[in-house]
């Protein structure tokens, strides 16, 4: 099994999706439903600051595993959340801002 780690970079307007308590729930359920997600928590600079994103460590077998947890996940909206994946050890492929 590969070690993938998958890093969120969230636009501000994120802060709305994240006050939503029946989608945080969703995201919530939907990491504990998936064994070989292992949830690395928000990314903050400084106390108090505004989550500009989150990280994941993943156990899969292929990149495209990795990019339909992502992309399936509640949290998930094109438009406010970018994200690179990266095989533990190696360079990134780093997905742009759809909008």
């Amino acid at each position: 099994m590969t070690h993938w780690t998958v890093i969120f970079q969230d636009a501000p307007e994120m802060t709305k999706i994240r006050a939503d308590k029946a989608r945080r729930d969703a995201h919530i359920a939907y990491v504990r439903g998936r064994p070989g997600l292992q949830i690395g928590g928000t990314l903050a600079l400084c106390p108090q600051q505004d989550f500009p994103g989150a990280i994941w460590t993943v156990e899969a077998e292929t990149r495209a595993e990795v990019e339909r947890l992502v992309l399936k996940d509640p949290y998930y909206v094109p438009s406010l959340r970018r994200y690179s994946i990266d095989i533990q050890g190696q360079t990134s492929v780093v997905q742009g801002m759809l909008a």
